[in-house]
């Protein structure tokens, strides 16, 4: 069977989903393009700021789609096979992820561009509110650990074609670090020299190009420069990464996060649109050169990546549902979001979106026959071959391909981690009351500098077995984001009924959040308990992972029996607590 026989329908289901369940969404949710938004009202042009939305859907996009949508379809199909990947990923896309980054979105923009974390306070207890934060932080930390690790890990060594030629990691350096260079400049040039966007965007996003193109002429081989080994060289680019979270997540975001976001989404949709050219051409020029031929299906307990379900639903995190998300929504989209009429296209488009790269994503290994051995490579390669295959057709070198779905893959990450890292400031901030720049420092230097205590220490799995950091990291990544999903659904799903008190919420986020807050559990238990009781009794583990564990499943317990509380359903009445009254900000008339 053809690629395009899954590609082109999950396109149409997505557009379809896109164009009835969104207006669906933006109905219920009664979105008023006259209602004036926080970007407009609190306009300060450093954290709020009104842009075009074109503008913010790529910068929006460029920060949600990071190596979630890459690394888990892939580990995902290889593991349990490509049909309940693709299942999951546009059932969950649509009336989960979708709904979740929408409704977070909105959530914030009608408490004055305000995060989840505060929602939650407004609408259940404060206790909630600093349960939320604490468990957001160490989220964001385990998403910094993972996807630092397996950037690094593509800034080292070098990747043998089919054909015999080679792409180098040091390559993959070399236009990383240009690549970082020219949203600077381009930032720059619209403030200072008012250049307009879209003559910024002809000049720049062929520069991307340039930059991929010179990379391999020119490598940066780190490991050769300091006269170490490969491993050791990852662990310094790792440092190095972090260092960039750093400086990244203290600079201006005119500076960095919205030129960068720009040239990221313009990328992602060269890299999505050349993807699926490519397919096509593939299925058409080239007889057979599409075909699927990994299994659909291959079994329900799949070794160290455990049983299908609830694994799936927490290895494929941000191509399907994402609770990373509703930080990046809440935390810097809806200060930029213009009007409230497109928050359709913004919250629940992006998601379709990404939810599309999820698709082309798991075609990397749908087109691999079942014993190849490049389904064992890291998921990073796994993709660029991929797309370098697809790309091959459309006359582009297999070298300038792999090279460019690297980059595309780091372009990801790069916009990833240092909104993560300016969140994570923003939350230890707020915890410890610290306020101007001992405040800022200290908490862009805690958020930064514990996941570099995981990335320098040994990581194993529960058997004992040396593993790269990220893949030690990925399961635990990925049920703490989607309990996070969790529990950002059930705050909305508290907002929602104290203020509407209508039944469509509990099937539209009520669901949701039962769905994701089983499934996320029940992962994380199933992971967590074989470090504390192993085939010779119960221990107590010196690994900090399982522990973090136990502090996720304790504080999302407590969360929620706060939003019972909040609903009123410990009162001793039997029916749930009455609204409360509406709010100018909250609801449009």
């Amino acid at each position: 069977m053809s690629l395009l026989y899954v590609l082109l329908p999950s396109a149409v289901i997505l557009i379809v989903a896109y164009r009835l369940y969104g207006s669906l969404l933006a109905r219920l949710f009664r979105l008023d393009a006259n209602a004036p938004t926080p970007a407009v009202t609190l306009r300060d042009d450093v954290d709020y700021e009104p842009i075009p939305p074109t503008l913010l859907l790529g910068q929006h996009f460029s920060a949600i789609a990071a190596a979630g949508p890459i690394v888990g379809p892939i580990l995902a199909g290889v593991a349990f096979g490509w049909l309940p990947a693709l299942l999951w990923i546009l059932i969950g896309s649509i009336f989960i992820g979708g709904v979740h980054d929408f409704s977070a979105l909105v959530a914030s923009v009608r408490h004055q561009a305000r995060s989840i974390a505060e929602v939650v306070r407004d609408h259940m207890s404060r206790r909630s509110y600093f349960l939320f934060l604490a468990f957001v932080w160490i989220a964001l930390v385990y998403i910094i650990v993972a996807f630092t690790d397996i950037t690094a890990s593509s800034f080292i060594g070098q990747q043998v074609l089919e054909n015999g030629q080679t792409v180098t990691g040091g390559g993959i350096a070399t236009s990383s670090l240009l690549y970082l260079i020219l949203p600077l400049i381009m930032g720059l040039c619209m403030r200072i020299l008012k250049m307009p966007l879209w003559l910024a965007t002809v000049i720049f996003v062929p520069l991307v190009g340039v930059a991929i193109w010179a990379g391999q002429l020119i490598p940066f081989d780190l490991a050769a420069v300091l006269g170490v080994s490969s491993i050791q060289a990852q662990k310094v680019w790792g440092v190095l990464l972090l260092l960039y979270c750093l400086g990244a997540a203290m600079v201006p975001m005119w500076l960095l996060l919205q030129p960068r976001g720009h040239l990221g989404g313009c990328f992602l949709y060269v890299a999505l649109a050349g993807a699926a050219i490519g397919l096509v051409a593939s299925d058409t020029l080239v007889a057979g050169d599409s075909q699927i031929r990994y299994p659909a299906f291959t079994q329900w307990q799949a070794g160290k990546a455990g049983s299908l379900v609830p694994m799936l639903f927490i290895t494929i995190a941000c191509g399907a549902c994402s609770g990373f998300h509703s930080l990046i929504a809440s935390g810097t989209t809806s200060k930029q979001l213009r009007r409230e009429t497109d928050a359709r296209p913004i919250g629940y488009g992006t998601m379709l979106l990404e939810a599309f790269v999820a698709v082309v994503s798991l075609c990397c290994v749908m087109v691999l026959a079942a014993d190849s051995p490049l389904a064992t490579q890291p998921p990073n390669f796994v993709y660029a071959l991929g797309m370098g295959r697809f790309l091959e057709i459309l006359g582009v070198p297999t070298t300038i391909g792999v090279s460019f779905a690297l980059m595309a893959f780091t372009t990801f990450v790069y916009d990833t981690l240092d909104v993560c890292t300016r969140l994570g400031r923003y939350i230890v901030q707020e915890l410890t009351g610290l306020t101007g720049k001992a405040g800022a420092w200290l908490g862009t230097g805690l958020t930064a500098g514990v996941p570099l205590l995981f990335l320098l220490r040994p990581s194993s799995d529960p058997a004992g077995n040396p593993v790269p950091v990220w893949r030690a990291f990925w399961s635990l990544f990925g049920a703490s984001n989607q309990l996070l999903a969790a529990l950002t659904l059930l705050g909305i799903t508290v907002w929602l009924w104290r203020t509407r008190h209508e039944a469509w919420v509990w099937l539209v986020t009520g669901v949701p959040t039962v769905f994701m807050f089983v499934m996320s559990t029940w992962a994380l238990i199933s992971m967590t308990l074989p470090r504390f009781h192993t085939p010779e009794g119960w221990v107590l583990p010196a690994d900090p992972v399982p522990w973090a564990g136990l502090v996720l499943l304790g504080l999302a317990g407590v969360m929620l029996v706060e939003a019972i509380r909040a609903l009123g359903w410990f009162s001793g009445s039997g029916r749930p607590g009455a609204p409360n009254r509406l709010k100018a900000t909250e609801w449009a008339s």
